[in-house]
């Protein structure tokens, strides 16, 4: 039988702050989703009872809700502490309001300081990279229609040259023209229109497994570890494949880099799971796939890692600095994100995309 409270208060599930409601004993007459993950309780279990015996509540917060009632005036707080009864210590601002529904007196808005500090650092870096992606476009449109002249010019060169011997430099020119022409055209290929469908994850990461085994036989080790229950989600299949391809790989040559050869211990693991109420790129989304490469390589360098997703940065010799850039943006495409833990021996990609939840 459908929870009258959930049909009445549904719509503050779709927020990605967690929502308190007391009534005017300050029990708590409905949490929604988010409040339930950050406290670690369920809604049905502790409605009715009152809030400090669910939190830790320090008596600033308990005054604040007195005076709230009573004057009518709402209140804002920073740096607010609560100790949940598994011990966990949440640092918190918060919002309390008076508000006037069934059963309902004070509504408590909770952020926690560590995801809202999060969420403003992933913002601004986000934009740094737009901008920097399309200075680098800007750029690449500039240098692409010079490259093809310079190109040309060789082979008419080579064409006159009667000296066989001179024509390796020549080639030397024309090969080189081709590669940063490769180059601008990769840097340039985001731009392709995504050709959304209902994908398989599973589907796709048993292709790039195939593709690394390909690369790497022998030597490499790509363990599966997948929750085969996960729904079907809207994507670019091709995209997809690249993006998971692209850190994959990296992880691999990696892996290679760090002695001459993979050695047989250099291990991939390509991990998925289902993630609730989770906020992606502003919006709250009631199911969404956690996807991981996790590999056991030497860890991104220092000096890269808070630059690692701009175009043209690698930690490798010889790399392009594109793969993780590319990969970057065919998440945001699919409304997803992507982030990373790394330390000698242990590197993890996480990327996070909605599910088809209909």
């Amino acid at each position: 039988m459908p929870d009258p409270l959930s049909n009445q208060f549904g719509g503050l599930d779709l927020l990605s702050s967690s929502v308190i409601l007391l009534d005017k004993n300050f029990a708590i007459h409905y949490m929604n989703s988010a409040a339930e993950n950050l406290l670690a309780l369920s809604s049905k279990a502790v409605t009715g009872c009152h809030l400090e015996n669910v939190v830790d509540c320090p008596s600033a917060l308990q005054e604040t809700l007195d005076n709230t009632f009573s004057s009518g005036w709402s209140y804002t707080g920073q740096s607010i502490k609560l100790v949940r009864n598994d011990g966990v210590v949440l640092h918190l601002n918060c919002t309390v309001s008076t508000i006037d529904t069934q059963g309902a007196g004070l509504l408590v808005e909770l952020w926690p300081i560590d995801q809202q500090l999060k969420a403003t650092r992933e913002e601004r870096l986000l934009e740094q990279q737009i901008a920097s992606r399309e200075l680098i476009r800007n750029l690449a449109h500039e240098i692409k229609n010079p490259l093809g002249g310079i190109r040309g010019a060789a082979q008419l060169l080579e064409h006159e040259l009667n000296n066989p011997d001179l024509r390796e430099y020549t080639q030397v020119i024309i090969k080189e023209a081709d590669r940063l022409q490769d180059l601008m055209r990769r840097l340039l290929s985001p731009h392709r229109p995504m050709q959304p469908g209902p994908v398989n994850i599973h589907e796709i990461l048993e292709r790039v497994r195939s593709l690394l085994t390909a690369e790497f036989p022998q030597t490499l080790t790509v363990h599966r570890d997948y929750d085969t229950s996960l729904p079907e989600l809207v994507g670019d299949r091709e995209q997809l494949i690249q993006a998971v391809l692209n850190i994959a790989r990296n992880a691999a040559q990696a892996i290679k880099g760090q002695s001459g050869d993979v050695p047989a211990s250099g291990q991939i693991t390509l991990r998925t799971r289902v993630d609730r109420q989770v906020t992606l790129a502003k919006r709250r989304h009631r199911l969404a796939l956690e996807l991981q490469v996790i590999d056991n390589g030497p860890g991104i360098p220092d000096d890269i890692r808070e630059r690692m997703f701009y175009p043209l940065v690698s930690g490798r010799p010889g790399g392009s600095g594109l793969g993780l850039t590319l990969a970057q943006s065919f998440v945001q495409q699919h409304q997803g994100t992507i982030e990373c833990v790394s330390r000698p021996g242990y590197t993890c990609f996480t990327i996070r995309m909605p599910l088809i939840t209909g």
